[in-house]
């Protein structure tokens, strides 16, 4: 219907949610953060206002760890910045719930209890910079072996899932994107995320999962330029100092104090200081 073209809006490039201090944390909790086995976290741990993250050791945390600190109470408040204006990105595209299979191109999605079974493609239609937005009214579940990939050069730090309740990442699915749940966030034994897990309230709970710090590099073509930086090299010659100093000599502001105006007295022979003419003995 007409309804789908006036939608479609949401080709343009959307610009990227704001995550402010949340882009350093692959884990973020409200009541805690907890892992079975040896979990990898690419960046760092923060729970707020809970104050404990069991399993780490021997889980191992790449970035900082704060519990219940300034820190984690920071990145919670920037987390529902950016949940609520993931959450009113207009326009957007209505789904079904079943991701599996389907190819999307950029642009804002919503969904209802959304499920992930198979593969999700984004195609990125060669903008490596493309943005996706997901918005689920209410969970997200995928199933074991589960995976979102991309076609064409790709950034996972541009793909956002906003979710209204709970998000249940499946045993060995590979997921891809920045998590923004209200709830909670688990993830199966051995399911890897290119991105980060945010819990606004709830816990996030890993069993041996890999989170690794999203991709961000836009691929430039800087391969080419680095070869003309050499001509700036002959410039260098500066070995003529030409720049000569006179120009301070200009204090000679002060050359008009000759102010020796007191006529000097004469220094001829003063008249009458003689023997007068005349006056010799004449014969």
């Amino acid at each position: 219907g007409q309804c789908v073209l006036d939608q479609l809006p949401a080709e343009a490039a959307d610009p990227p949610v704001s995550l402010g201090t949340t882009e350093s944390f692959s884990a973020l909790g409200g009541e805690t953060v907890t892992s079975t086995g040896p979990s990898v976290l690419g960046q760092s741990l923060g729970v707020h206002p809970g104050t404990t993250a069991p399993g780490f050791p021997p889980g191992i945390v790449g970035g900082e760890t704060h519990l219940g600190d300034a820190v984690a109470l920071q990145a919670k408040s920037d987390l529902t910045t950016a949940y609520g204006d993931a959450a009113g990105r207009t326009p957007f595209i209505d789904l079904a719930a079943e991701l599996g299979g389907q190819t999307l191109t950029p642009g804002t999605y919503r969904l209802p209890a959304a499920q992930l079974t198979g593969t999700l493609t984004l195609d990125t239609l060669g903008d490596p910079a493309a943005v996706f937005i997901f918005q689920l009214t209410s969970g997200l579940t995928t199933a074991t072996d589960s995976e979102v990939a991309f076609l064409g050069d790709a950034a996972s730090c541009n793909v956002y899932w906003q979710i209204a309740e709970s998000a249940v990442i499946g045993s060995g699915t590979d997921f891809v994107g920045t998590v923004m749940a209200s709830t909670s966030i688990s993830m199966g034994t051995g399911a890897t995320l290119e991105g980060r897990a945010l819990a606004q309230t709830g816990a996030v709970t890993l069993i041996d999962n890999t989170i690794t710090a999203p991709v961000c590099d836009v691929p430039t073509p800087t391969d080419t330029p680095t070869e003309t930086p050499a001509p700036t090299d002959p410039p260098a010659p500066t070995g003529t100092p030409s720049v000569t100093p006179v120009p301070t000599v200009v204090p000679s502001d002060t050359p008009a104090p000759v102010t020796p105006e007191s006529p000097a007295p004469p220094t001829g022979p003063t008249p009458g200081a003689g023997v007068p003419p005349g006056s010799g003995e004449g014969p």
